[in-house]
């Protein structure tokens, strides 16, 4: 069966007609990001797999691929492109600055491009850094205590209990901004981490973040979560930064991306009460409800009373859409859980995913125009493809390890 799944059957999380087209479609995805290894290291892909012009290597591109290929590794797959190695040498040699600590954020031809210090980058090394240790990779270990030392001593708002957001290269401040995209993807490190070395602490600021912009903002704002904040952490709703990770307005993906997380969270804690499912609950209905447009795919962003802001159709908030979608269905399913579950999954298939190539494309429009220079990197699409394979909430690459469905 070429289609992502059989209609007939009850969930297609336990469809093997659909379990094969996850697998396929991981396993052509890594094929084809096989050529982000080039001579000096790693190289972003244009949509034919071939390494962009410009040489630009930003840090999210090299820790998203690590923490990718230890994922397919753990999975059974065989990174025979060298591409963890690849990516932990980039990472302590090249983006890690030795003079002032930290990871910049941007190399050129291996050399410095960006220095800015940007804790939504340096959230991401210390989650290849966790992903590679339970993998096995002999350098986890030193990448991970110093990502952890970074964050700790530089970007840890000790009063908040949350993450600041920016400095120079040498650590001088130079805004006020604060931001829900760094700190989400903080969560997802911490809980990471946690996983794979067992220390508390982690585990404890992942619910405090959490607890902060969902129990605390989202509830206090129609289940939409503010991405903006001053200095003192109040929302900011007049802010516009950077369209591609700073967009005006609320960003219906990353409520799909905290519901998945806070969901991880909550089993990880021991599944202490029932707020998180209901919180997660919300999230994920409002989302779906304001963001899902007529023609198919979800809006990129909305005004803060949920209306369309930019209904620009990228893949990522369908992939997460997907995953906080298969969380759900394996822990309390409603019947519309699989009917959105399998209507992204279609809208992927005959929209984003290239089935000549492999891979993902960033928008309906294909392999040509639209807002995206290159293919996307493979982070999200993959793991879309490997969580709904696996059965539980939270830790999930090590249930990847003990099933290994990509092995063949």
């Amino acid at each position: 069966m070429n289609g992502p799944g059989n209609d007939a059957s009850a969930t297609w999380l336990h469809d093997p007609a659909h379990r094969q087209f996850l697998i396929r479609d991981a396993k052509r995805a890594l094929d084809f990001f096989d050529a982000s290894a080039v001579p000096d290291g790693l190289a972003a892909l244009d949509r034919a797999g071939r390494p962009l012009g410009d040489g630009v290597l930003e840090l999210h591109v090299t820790t998203r691929l690590v923490h990718s290929y230890g994922l397919g590794q753990l999975a059974g797959r065989r990174d025979g492109a060298g591409i963890i190695d690849r990516g932990m040498d980039l990472l302590w040699r090249k983006h890690r600055d030795a003079r002032h600590g930290g990871f910049v954020w941007a190399l050129r031809d291996g050399a410095v491009a960006e220095g800015t210090k940007l804790a939504y980058g340096q959230v991401f090394v210390l989650l290849a850094a966790s992903t590679a240790k339970l993998a096995g990779h002999p350098d986890a270990d030193r990448l991970l205590a110093d990502a952890a030392q970074v964050l700790e001593d530089r970007f840890w708002d000790r009063q908040a209990g949350l993450f600041r957001d920016e400095f120079t290269r040498d650590w001088q401040p130079f805004s006020t901004y604060r931001g829900m995209n760094a700190n989400m993807h903080g969560v997802e490190a911490l809980l990471a981490a946690f996983e794979a070395v067992g220390e508390g602490e982690y585990l404890r600021r992942a619910g405090g973040i959490l607890d902060f912009f969902i129990a605390g903002q989202a509830a206090a704002n129609g289940w939409r979560i503010p991405e903006h904040y001053d200095d003192r952490w109040r929302p900011d709703p007049g802010y516009e930064g950077n369209p591609m990770f700073r967009p005006a307005g609320t960003t219906p993906g990353h409520s799909f991306e905290m519901a998945r997380l806070l969901l991880q969270y909550w089993d990880l804690a021991g599944r202490p009460d029932n707020a998180a499912p209901t919180q997660a609950r919300m999230l994920v209905e409002t989302a779906l409800r304001d963001a899902w447009l007529e023609r198919g795919g979800l809006a990129y962003t909305l005004d803060a009373g949920g209306r369309v802001a930019r209904a620009d159709r990228y893949w990522w908030p369908v992939t997460e859409a997907i995953g906080a979608l298969a969380a759900l269905i394996k822990l309390d399913p409603q019947p519309q859980d699989e009917d959105w579950y399998r209507r992204l999954w279609r809208f992927a298939d005959a929209h984003l995913i290239d089935h000549d190539r492999g891979g993902w494309f960033p928008e309906p429009s294909g392999p040509t125009g639209g807002q995206f220079q290159g293919k996307p990197d493979i982070y999200h699409a993959l793991q879309a493809d490997l969580f709904p394979l696996v059965g539980g909430l939270s830790r999930q690459a090590q249930a990847l390890a003990n099933t290994k469905p990509l092995k063949s």
